[in-house]
């Protein structure tokens, strides 16, 4: 029963969650890739765009729940 309630509070969290931690880590990345590889970086950059807007679009659409 227990383990149950953590799980789905653990996948509630990841849907809330997990668009703006994929943003987090492409940021990171196109940081340190920076002047390396430009394909490489604007394709993370604009990972950082499109993954940061749905999460931030997930946690508005939660909290309005």
């Amino acid at each position: 029963m227990k383990k149950n309630n953590l799980l789905s509070k653990w996948k509630e969290r990841q849907a809330k969650y997990g668009a703006l931690l994929i943003s987090f880590s492409c940021l990171c990345t196109v940081i340190i890739s920076w002047g390396n590889n430009w394909v490489l970086t604007s394709i993370l950059g604009l990972g950082v765009l499109i993954c940061g807007s749905l999460g931030i679009f997930d946690i508005r659409r939660a909290i309005k729940r």
